[in-house]
């Protein structure tokens, strides 16, 4: 495969990136990403996450793959990997702030993928420190299921039951994707406004803006503050089942043909 590296920006300054370097089957980086395990109890997920290579791996290639198994010996029948970051965003205020990820999905067809759910988003550090969901805040800069040729960014945030970011149902957008190969999915701050209220927050498939929300959209400046203020962190996961995607049928493939492989992520600043 041709490798695929954090691009240089004109005007922008690359603050942190990780190419997933390293030999293939090893874990990612650990003073970079933190591998989760388990099953966390959300969304009526079915999904173990664990911290075996079979699930989280380097490729050798320079990415990382996420890769959903059957497994009939775990609660729920599917394990899969999750890796969140170490690392935090903080969008500074007078710059545009942007992070992105070149990323591709397995091959399998879409009766294939009934229920696998891969998502690159992320959380506000709060959350870490037990501010509740969705007060913590949360950004999705792409989730996509059922190996549906569509691209979905989301915010989350304020009150689970309507409130500011309408949750569960969310301030949300879309965008078609040509193909499962490789795409930059990109979410963009921008904190150059004189006012708060003026500032947005801006998703990108391949440069191509799908969605976008204002402070005045929010109307309130510490909501407003979870989701481009505060310090968040990078989550990239393949989940399984759920409310959203629904359940795998007897057709549904684990494995490599519906996995979710990384080939950079990156924070840029002006």
């Amino acid at each position: 495969m041709t490798l695929i590296y954090p691009p240089s920006y004109s005007g922008y300054t690359l603050l942190w990136s990780d190419s997933f370097a390293g030999s293939a089957g090893t874990l990612p980086n650990p003073n970079t990403w933190n591998i989760m395990t388990g099953n966390l109890g959300v969304n009526g997920e079915l999904e173990t996450y664990t911290s075996l290579n079979t699930n989280v791996q380097l490729s050798g290639g320079n990415t990382l793959q996420l890769i959903p198994w059957t497994d009939s010996s775990v609660p729920g029948g599917w394990t899969s990997g999750r890796v969140e970051s170490k690392n935090i965003i903080s969008p500074s205020m007078g710059a545009i702030t942007f992070a992105e990820a070149s990323i591709r999905f397995g091959s399998n067809s879409v009766s294939g993928k009934q229920g696998i759910w891969p998502a690159f988003w992320m959380l506000g550090r709060s959350f870490r420190s037990g501010t509740s969901w969705p007060e913590c805040g949360e950004l999705d800069i792409l989730e996509t299921i059922n190996g549906d040729l569509t691209g979905y960014g989301t915010a989350h945030c304020g009150s689970t039951t309507g409130g500011i970011c309408n949750d569960p149902n969310e301030l949300g957008g879309s965008i078609t994707i040509s193909d499962q190969s490789w795409h930059t999915w990109r979410i963009t701050w921008d904190r150059t406004p004189s006012t708060w209220e003026l500032e947005t927050i801006t998703w990108y498939m391949d440069n191509q803006q799908f969605h976008q929300i204002t402070g005045s959209q929010i109307h309130d400046l510490n909501t407003w503050a979870t989701l481009c203020h505060n310090p968040l962190y990078f989550i990239l996961n393949v989940a399984i089942g759920g409310g959203w995607p629904g359940y795998p049928n007897v057709e549904t493939l684990e494995g490599y043909g519906s996995m979710m492989e990384i080939a950079y992520v990156a924070v840029y600043a002006s």
